[in-house]
């Protein structure tokens, strides 16, 4: 059962860390996340995926770094002053994401979730937990573990069944 779920069982609110990716607005489990951090140009990697910015060196851990911006195709991927990268730790792998600015640390309880609506086979939602509205915001809550460590994103090894 994963945290979501469980969650969802229980009733009970969850911390989430939002951010933006061009005009939209994200949520992810502020488990995941271990530090947030100013943009610095990383290292490339010859022939990684587009989405793959390369690594840097995090007090002694190379950490490859993924623009969330390429990845979803959500605007351009223009580096400012407010573009930060946050740190996850994820499936034991410490990984970076690229977005344009975190906005809060939000706490949404379950029946504030609603699920992901279904689109044609093109859209993928295996990483959408589902749409949270606050007010005027609507937040994307995404499974960003289940993203980081799928078999596209060529992070992290598959651990076997």
């Amino acid at each position: 059962m994963t945290n979501a779920e469980r969650d969802q069982a229980t009733g009970s609110a969850q911390e989430y860390l939002t951010f933006t990716l061009g005009p939209e607005e994200y949520a992810i489990d502020i488990l995941k996340v271990q530090e947030i951090r100013g943009y610095e140009k990383p290292t490339t990697i010859a022939n990684a995926p587009a989405f793959i910015k390369g690594v840097i060196n995090l007090r002694g851990t190379i950490v490859p770094i993924v623009d969330l911006r390429i990845k979803f195709d959500v605007g351009s991927a223009d580096y400012t002053s407010f573009t930060v990268v946050v740190i996850l730790n994820v499936a034991g792998r410490i990984v970076g994401i690229v977005v344009d600015s975190v906005s809060d640390v939000t706490l949404l309880r379950p029946d504030q979730i609603c699920a992901a609506p279904e689109f044609a086979a093109t859209v993928d939602t295996r990483y959408i937990n589902g749409l949270a509205t606050l007010g005027e915001r609507m937040l994307i809550v995404v499974d960003i573990e289940t993203l980081m460590v799928s078999a596209e994103m060529e992070l992290v090894d598959e651990v076997a069944a």
